[in-house]
């Protein structure tokens, strides 16, 4: 069993930075695939960015590459999303997951254990 807990978001203008940090328990967190997913208003959960349990694959959508950067540290138990260059478009609820044996990093039904979310907002 696996419980993440997501931090860092909040309001921020467009242009403009945040950080989002999911912190896992267990110990075989680094045994683990983990994802950034995203909710907007009144649209379906979608994909933002994977890495892979060992951290060499990253894997991003579109409309976040260049921009987000995803990582993760073993030793803390942790991953990050770093977002930069924030729109607008980017407002939502952003989830972490994670999952064993995950072959595409993209897909939402690959991982095992979610993450309640944290509200980021975009302002223009």
């Amino acid at each position: 069993q696996v419980q993440l807990v997501e931090s860092g978001g909040g309001l921020v203008q467009a242009g403009g930075s945040l950080r989002l940090s999911c912190a896992a328990s267990g110990r075989t967190f680094s045994s683990y695939a983990m994802g950034w997913f995203r909710r907007a208003p009144g649209k379906e959960r979608e994909f933002v960015a994977g890495i892979s349990w060992h951290g060499v694959t990253t894997n991003y959508a579109d409309s976040v590459k260049g921009r987000f950067t995803i990582s993760r540290d073993n030793a803390k138990n942790t991953v990050y999303l770093q977002m930069n260059s924030l729109k607008p478009e980017d407002t939502a609820v952003y989830y972490c997951a994670a999952g064993v044996g995950v072959r595409s990093l993209w897909s939402q039904g690959e991982y095992n254990y979610w993450g309640q979310g944290t509200q980021v907002t975009v302002s223009s």
